[in-house]
């Protein structure tokens, strides 16, 4: 039996079987490698579509800001935050509210009506937060209590029956105001009348008799207000003689002792020592807040904020300090750890690009070049794999020659035979491993020829 192929055509028919030839190693050439590289490019697909599900679009380029009343310190802090920001690309829109309070709602409310705002600490209370979080503690907001009294005031409780201006609803004055008037047993409800007033307005009803004392702070008074207050004539700045207990009993309070001339070295105002409660400014955000901006204003508040001033040290603020609203996971990664080594030496938004670009580019130098790799020797691993099969099984029936065979044995081997080089010719093996193919024939052709030689010596004994 030959195991040659004896079909050979000639003329035009030779032309017709190469073309259908090479257009069958072709097909088994695309085939073979569609079914190679189809895992390969699905896995890379995956880990890319993974990856571009935790990437975050580009930082937005706006932004709207709750700060407080025109003059205020929020408000004057919201434009200083303004114009950094321009400088970094980002438009800070600065709405005026009426305070902290004010704010917190507005962040908090099913549309929210700004994006990030300052809020003075102890405002949330047992408020439901929702998704708001804090980039953390920016500065103090000290209350200040002015009042008209020919004798010094030693408790806040001598505010009894008097007519005492605590700020308008949405204010964190009129907030802190009526829980440190509240801890002192007075409510409104009786002789003491709660007047509705900030700023301006209460620095005038204290000046013209029409309220015997005032709350102010920082969320919705002006600086120039306070600086005026404290050099009016028969104004007196109450001092907190009990501000550690105050302390302890709310959680969110900071006691501070400024020595003589902290706010008047020329007249010496404070004439001596004395204290404050104050509690700190937090920047608040939706917890959703891009990554890259929440870096960008941490920034912005260590500029703002970092320097020494009469009431605290330098690069005391901001800090990550938790009140009422836990600090953003990304605050606290800047805090411990600061920008990264793209926004540290490249510009804003270069950085940001580029953060973007490293978090895609990342999967494809880990998995889809590996893999890229990988998909030759597979390819190669399938092929040749074809041929190792029927390699075992030519090895196989070789090996059922070894001892005696019978006549009737010998012509079920040869047409086992035979049946696997049928087989072998039916591969659809591509033309890159023809050589393998025809090296295995050539191994067929030697036990065929053995088993010939056997049945020739079996017939023609000596």
């Amino acid at each position: 039996m030959s195991v040659e192929n004896t079909a050979v055509e000639d003329g035009s028919g030779r032309g017709s079987f190469r073309a259908r030839l090479r257009a069958m190693n072709s097909t088994t050439f695309w085939v073979d490698l569609a079914q190679t590289l189809g895992p390969a490019l699905l896995i890379c697909i995956l880990a890319v579509l993974l990856t571009l599900h935790f990437v975050r679009p580009a930082p937005p380029t706006h932004l709207i800001m709750g700060s407080g009343p025109a003059g205020s310190r929020f408000h004057q802090v919201a434009e200083r935050y303004q114009k950094i920001l321009a400088e970094n690309g980002i438009t800070l829109d600065i709405l005026e509210t009426e305070g902290s309070l004010d704010n917190f709602d507005r962040l908090t409310a099913a549309k929210p009506s700004v994006d990030i705002a300052l809020v003075a600490t102890g405002t949330a209370g047992s408020a439901d937060p929702g998704n708001v979080v804090s980039l953390g503690s920016m500065f103090y907001v000290p209350l200040i209590v002015f009042y008209r009294n020919p004798a010094v005031m030693q408790r806040l409780s001598q505010l009894q029956g008097q007519r005492v201006a605590i700020g308008p609803e949405g204010s964190g004055t009129r907030m802190l105001a009526l829980a440190l008037l509240k801890a002192n047993e007075i409510d409104g409800k009786g002789s003491t009348r709660l007047l509705d007033l900030e700023g301006e307005a209460a620095r005038k009803a204290l000046l013209n008799r029409q309220a015997d004392a005032i709350f102010l702070m920082g969320d919705s008074a002006s600086s120039d207000t306070i600086q005026e207050m404290l050099h009016a004539d028969g104004i007196r700045l109450y001092e907190f003689p009990q501000a550690d207990a105050y302390v302890r009993r709310f959680h969110y309070l900071n006691k501070l002792e400024l020595p003589p001339g902290s706010f008047d070295l020329g007249e010496n105002l404070p004439a001596e020592r004395i204290n404050m409660l104050a509690p700190t400014a937090e920047l608040l955000a939706h917890s959703d807040l891009h990554p890259a901006l929440s870096d960008l204003l941490i920034e912005c508040a260590t500029e703002v904020h970092g320097r020494a001033s009469v009431l605290q040290n330098a690069g005391e603020f901001p800090t990550p300090l938790s009140h009422d609203l836990p600090i953003s996971a990304d605050a606290a990664r800047y805090y411990k750890s600061g920008k990264s080594f793209a926004y540290r030496y490249l510009p804003f938004w270069i950085a940001s690009l580029l953060d973007r670009a490293v978090v895609v580019v990342l999967p494809i130098v880990l998995v889809v070049i590996p893999a890229l790799r990988y998909v030759p020797a597979a390819y190669n691993w399938r092929v040749q794999s074809r041929i190792n099969r029927r390699y075992h099984e030519l090895m196989a029936l070789e090996r059922q020659t070894l001892g005696s065979v019978s006549p009737e044995e010998r012509a079920a081997l040869l047409t086992r035979l035979a049946q696997i080089e049928k087989a072998v010719i039916a591969l659809k093996i591509p033309g890159s491993h023809a050589q393998a193919v025809y090296a295995l024939r050539e191994h067929m052709k030697f036990v065929h020829d053995k088993l010939a030689q056997t049945d020739t010596a079996a017939a023609h004994p000596a």
